[in-house]
Order: C-alpha cells, then sequence, then structure tokens
C-alpha cells in the first residue's frame, strides 16, 4: 500500500473511531443517568461522579500511555483500548451497584486514554511530516467534533427503545465491531526507529519555561471550556430563557467547536498558531463576560454563545501542533501525556468547583472565573510565542 493511501485510510479510520469513541465512552454517560439512578436506587450526584472517576483515571493514565506511543506506536495499544472499551462498555450494562458502576467507568477511563484524541494524535504526529500534520488533525477532528450530536439523540432512542441496559449492549457491540478491526488495520505505527535521545528531550522541555507555559495555557482554558459546557444551560435557564431554548443555544457549541477549529487551520498560513491560538481565548474570555451583561435578551445570549463557542474545540488542534513543533515527534506521546495529566484533572474538576461557587456566589461569579482562565490561558500563549520561538534540538521530524 503506497504512503498516501495509507495515510489517508488512517485519517478515515481515526475519524470513525474518534467519534464513536467520544459518543460511546464520553457523551452517551449524560443520556443513562436518569435511568441508572433510578434502577441502582442513587442519587443523581453518585451517578454522575462515576464520569468524573473515569476522567481522572484516563489523566492518571495519560503519561503511561504516552511513553509506551512514543516506544511502540499506536497500532497495538489502540487496538487493545478498542477492545477495553467495549469490554467496559459491555461490563457498564450489567452493573447492579453505584460501587460496580465507579469500577467499570475506571476501566473505561483507562480505555479512554489508549484510543481518544491524545493517543490518536500522538499516532498522527509521528506519520505526518509538519506540512500535512495540521490537514490531517483538522480532519479527524472536524468529523469528531460532531460525536455529541450523534450519539447524544442515537443513545436516547436506544434506550427509549430497548432499555438502558440493552442499549449499551448495542453500543458495546457497535463500537467493538467499528474501533478494533480499524485501529489494527489502519493505524500505522511509527515509520521511523525509536529515538535514543528521549529521556532527554522530555527533561530539558520539562526543565524550562515554554513548557510550562503552555500546560498553563491549555489548563486554564481547558477547565473553562469545561465549565461552560456543563454549566451553560443552567445558567441560560437561570437568566430567564426556556430550557428547550438553552438546550438549543448549548448545542451549539459543537458545531461552533469545528468552524473555530476550520478557521484556526485556515489562519495557520498567515500566523503562527500560538497568537491565533491566544486570540481565540482572548475571545472567550470577552464572551464570558458579557454573557452576564447581554444573556437576558435573546440576541445576547446566542451571541456571547457563539463568541465563546469559536474557541471551543481549537486547544484540540493547537496543543499537538505546538508541542510538534517546538519539540518535534520523537518524544511527542510522552510530552502530551505529561500535558495531559494536569490539564485532564482541570478538565474534571473546574466543574464542580464552579458549581460550588454558583451555589456561594452566584453565575455571575463563575463567569467572571471564566473569563479570568480564558485571559490567562491567552497571556500564557502570548509569553510563550515571546520565550518559545527558538526550538530547542529535539527530535527530528518523521516526513510521510
Amino acid at each position: 500500500m503506497s504512503g498516501r493511501r495509507a495515510s489517508a485510510l488512517m485519517i478515515g479510520a481515526l475519524a470513525i473511531t474518534q467519534t464513536a469513541g467520544y459518543g460511546i465512552l464520553y457523551y452517551a454517560f449524560s443520556v443513562f443517568i436518569t435511568p441508572m439512578s433510578r434502577d441502582l436506587h442513587a442519587g443523581v450526584a453518585e451517578i454522575t461522579g462515576a464520569i468524573t472517576v473515569a476522567v481522572l483515571v484516563s489523566a492518571l493514565v495519560a503519561p503511561a500511555v504516552g511513553r509506551r506511543l512514543d516506544r511502540r506506536g499506536g497500532r497495538g495499544l489502540m487496538t487493545a483500548g478498542a477492545v477495553l472499551g467495549a469490554a467496559a462498555v459491555l461490563a457498564w450494562s450489567q452493573v447492579q451497584s453505584v460501587l460496580q458502576l465507579y469500577l467499570v467507568c475506571a476501566a473505561l477511563g483507562v480505555a479512554s486514554a489508549m484510543v481518544l484524541y491524545e493517543a490518536a494524535f500522538a499516532v498522527i504526529v509521528a506519520w505526518f511530516d509538519a506540512a500535512r500534520r495540521a490537514r490531517a488533525l483538522l480532519a479527524v477532528t472536524v468529523v469528531a467534533g460532531f460525536a455529541s450530536s450523534i450519539f447524544l439523540p442515537l443513545t436516547g432512542l436506544l434506550v427509549e427503545r430497548y432499555g438502558w441496559r440493552q442499549a449499551l449492549v448495542i453500543l458495546a457491540a457497535g463500537y467493538a465491531l467499528a474501533a478494533v478491526p480499524l485501529h489494527a488495520l489502519a493505524v500505522r505505527s511509527r515509520p521511523t526507529p525509536p529515538h535514543a535521545g528521549r529521556r532527554e528531550i522530555v527533561g530539558a522541555a520539562l526543565r524550562e519555561r515554554p513548557f510550562w507555559l503552555l500546560a498553563a495555557a491549555f489548563l486554564t482554558q481547558t477547565g473553562a471550556v469545561a465549565v461552560m459546557g456543563v454549566l451553560l444551560v443552567t445558567y441560560l435557564i437561570a437568566l430567564g430563557h426556556r430550557p428547550v431554548f438553552a438546550a438549543t443555544v448549548a448545542g451549539l457549541l459543537g458545531v461552533l467547536s469545528v468552524t473555530g477549529r476550520l478557521v484556526t487551520t485556515g489562519l495557520q498560513a498567515r500566523w503562527r498558531v500560538s497568537l491565533i491560538t491566544a486570540a481565540m481565548f482572548a475571545m472567550q474570555g470577552a464572551a464570558a463576560l458579557l454573557l452576564p451583561l447581554v444573556g437576558r435578551s435573546t440576541a445576547g445570549a446566542v451571541g456571547s454563545v457563539v463568541l465563546f463557542g469559536l474557541g471551543f474545540g481549537v486547544g484540540t488542534i493547537a496543543r499537538p501542533a505546538l508541542l510538534a513543533d517546538r519539540y518535534g515527534t520523537a518524544a511527542y506521546g510522552s510530552l502530551s501525556g505529561a500535558l495531559a495529566l494536569p490539564i485532564t484533572v482541570a478538565k474534571a474538576l473546574a466543574p464542580l468547583i464552579a458549581a460550588g461557587m454558583a451555589q456561594a456566589a452566584g453565575y455571575g461569579v463563575v463567569m467572571g472565573a471564566v473569563a479570568a482562565c480564558c485571559g490567562l490561558g491567552a497571556l500564557s500563549l502570548v509569553a510563550y510565542d515571546r520565550r518559545g520561538r527558538t526550538r530547542p534540538a529535539s527530535g527530528h521530524e518523521h516526513v510521510r
């Protein structure tokens, strides 16, 4: 198989598996909360805590997964992760207690670290040269950006027709049939020998300021995005909007995230990724400040959400681009895993902290905190751009 054909096949396969993976291993959980709460005789908070466990576990195993990706490539790891993910969803259908649900979600967290964006991006970064990498990342994330739009209503229909347990069995079978063979057959392993100086690359990165500026930028913005993703519907209702309107407007975030990724990738031909991303983060901060001021009107609410949503998925494609551009590809998985640990923890905990802030001080304070986090992310990227343009001696590029 030619390199070009293999590359196209891999991108198509990853677009499918990322869409199914996020849809089934993450987004579908929200549809099951109510029926599980009833059948397991547990509160909504107890049930919801299970997905937090999954996210935290995925963060904890991310560094180890990254190192494994650097050493062996992604084919075996992602195939095994797909098997584990399907088995965990199948086991989920049989849980009889909250403890069993938490154990299943811990397994889902491990599987997620092995098969979702961090792993897929490591495969893409290792396989494509810098000229083609941005388009490859964009292709995968544009398709996967519709995961919630596809799998939330699909899961709802399955639950309504078959019940939540049978719905999970169907989803497990579907994920196994799609992800296992696609990962096994289409994912390409690292096309060049392992880099002997990988540990030195990682050690040097962890000792320098630009790496920690990247960490600060994406940690703060990821926390802000997680808060908006979880609390936006509730806040719009608190502002006086009807629940259907609030849910519809919040649903724009998924579509807008795709739009923002397309815009960001298009602008990379003229401006540096760090500055484009900083501008997007700053725009999100402005939107969070505007929402309490103009959000009671329909136009104000929609306009604020549109501004915030354009930056909703930008960090997803900017982080691998910035990491690979500065540090090369030889240790990308290890560095990405090191970044993913604090960033994913922020994603898991920020909504819980924000919910407490909203109860104690109101949603206006929460929006102020979201704006501050986005602003800090933007400033960190501007500082990175000033200090981080000179690329250190690092891994070589792999050209395909």
